[in-house]
């Protein structure tokens, strides 16, 4: 929006370049999620065990939510989309993962998934923007669906 879109944006094939490095990414991050969530309480206590609980539920449903929307919809499911979608429930967790129970969780992750997928995917190619990271699409769109899910 602000740059203006890459060249060959739309008619070169921009896959990315190396999966491997981009599921080690993720995972550190899913990882490192946990102290985020969970640190945020300041003690160890049942209300950190439960910011993680819900950090792990949340991001395993946004994952598979993204897959099998991407195998529903494109009839292929990709790594890169279960990472996206894992990214997604990272980030639409986050203000509630202290405040709901597990199944919240779950609901929060299947929501972020399948809804991220649909801005990641078709709503960028309606509008015709070039977000090649899928910023607004998994952190925007993630971080609306968490706030208004977290009531």
């Amino acid at each position: 929006l602000v740059l203006g879109k890459r060249e060959g944006y739309g008619t070169t094939n921009m896959a990315p370049h190396n999966l491997v490095l981009s599921v080690i990414g993720a995972s550190l991050l899913w990882v490192g999620w946990f102290g985020f969530n969970a640190g945020s309480e300041l003690a160890a206590d049942g209300l950190a065990g439960a910011a993680m609980m819900n950090t792990q539920v949340a991001t395993a449903a946004a994952a598979l939510a993204w897959m099998f929307a991407e195998w529903i919809i494109a009839k292929k499911p990709s790594v890169l989309g279960i990472i996206s979608g894992a990214v997604a429930g990272l980030v639409a967790v986050t203000p509630a993962s202290g405040f709901v129970n597990p199944t919240g969780a779950f609901i929060i992750g299947i929501v972020a998934g399948v809804l991220c997928y649909i801005s990641a995917v078709k709503v960028k190619h309606m509008f015709g923007y070039d977000d090649s990271l899928d910023a607004f699409g998994v952190h925007g769109v993630g971080g609306i669906i968490g706030a208004l899910l977290t009531g």
